[in-house]
């Protein structure tokens, strides 16, 4: 089934004071481009993040948005420093007998001085907040592929509709290619008996100039071909997924073909049908592009 690089994922997970939200949205590339927003708690995660999502996702500019809220009362606790404390109490007590001051330190003041009091933030079990964290980007990227899956059928479906078209289009080129070489035999022969008058004409001359025409404007190998190419093109889109890139390169064959056609077009409604050929694999290619 074949996924298009465009899509959508986003999943909540609340497990007890923990919760986990995870966004991601993806447009075309080349080639495979991850960029990552999470909170500095989570960077330990990244490498383990980019390799989950390649289980989903071959193509395309991935944007990831994680954010993480904990809500329980044990996140930081208070350290007390006592011979920090001891010290800064020590050196007031020498400043008093130095200086002759009145010492009047209180609890509540030693308490502000730097270092005494500090906030210490728990460690996290890795385990648990790496299993809260994998289910929110399972569940985001297993909708991410559900999304880019929906929008690749539609893309499917107008490329077999294009294809069918395009069949249409050779099909008249192919059809049309022996009627222009008679027309020309045809009118051929009228513009020489207007020129020889009662002369008798050589048949030979004639099919040798009507042989040498034919040869010049043949696009029997070009409608074979680029026949072959839309059959192509038609087997790739039922292969299960990673085809963007083989469609591209058919697509290009085939405009290969359209041009060649186009070039050796001696009538007007080959020539027509010619530019319509590449008007609709220019479609096709634009559609490619978001193929995965």
């Amino acid at each position: 089934m074949i996924k298009s690089m465009t899509g959508f994922g986003r999943c909540e997970v609340q497990k007890e004071s923990r919760k986990f939200t995870v966004e991601l949205k993806g447009v075309n590339h080349r080639y495979l481009d991850v960029n990552i927003r999470m909170p500095k708690k989570l960077n330990f995660f990244e490498t383990a993040i980019r390799t989950l999502l390649k289980s989903y996702v071959n193509r395309g500019k991935v944007d990831i948005f994680i954010t993480y809220e904990d809500t329980s009362q044990a996140q930081v606790s208070v350290k007390y420093n006592a011979a920090l404390a001891a010290e800064y109490l020590g050196y007031l007590k020498q400043m008093e007998e130095e200086f002759g001051l009145e010492n009047d330190v209180r609890v509540s003041t030693l308490s502000r001085y730097p270092e005494v009091f500090t906030m210490e933030e728990q460690a996290e079990d890795e385990t648990e907040l790496w299993n809260g964290l994998k289910e929110a980007l399972e569940g985001a990227f297993a909708q991410f592929v559900e999304t880019r899956t929906a929008e690749g059928e539609n893309l499917k479906k107008d490329i077999l509709e294009k294809l069918s078209v395009l069949e249409e289009q050779v099909a008249y080129v192919e059809e049309r290619s022996p009627q222009i070489v008679a027309e020309y035999r045809a009118k051929l022969e009228e513009k020489v008996r207007e020129l020889l008058e009662d002369t008798q004409i050589e048949d030979s001359r004639i099919a040798a100039e009507v042989i040498l025409f034919a040869d010049k404007i043949c696009t029997d190998e070009e409608v074979v071909r680029l026949k072959s190419h839309i059959q192509h093109m038609r087997n790739t889109l039922e292969e299960p997924e990673g085809i963007g890139r083989k469609l591209d390169f058919i697509a290009q064959e085939m405009n290969r073909e359209a041009n060649t056609i186009l070039s050796k077009a001696n009538d007007l409604e080959v020539s027509n049908h010619a530019i319509s050929l590449k008007t609709e694999i220019e479609k096709i290619r634009e559609q490619i592009q978001n193929i995965e």
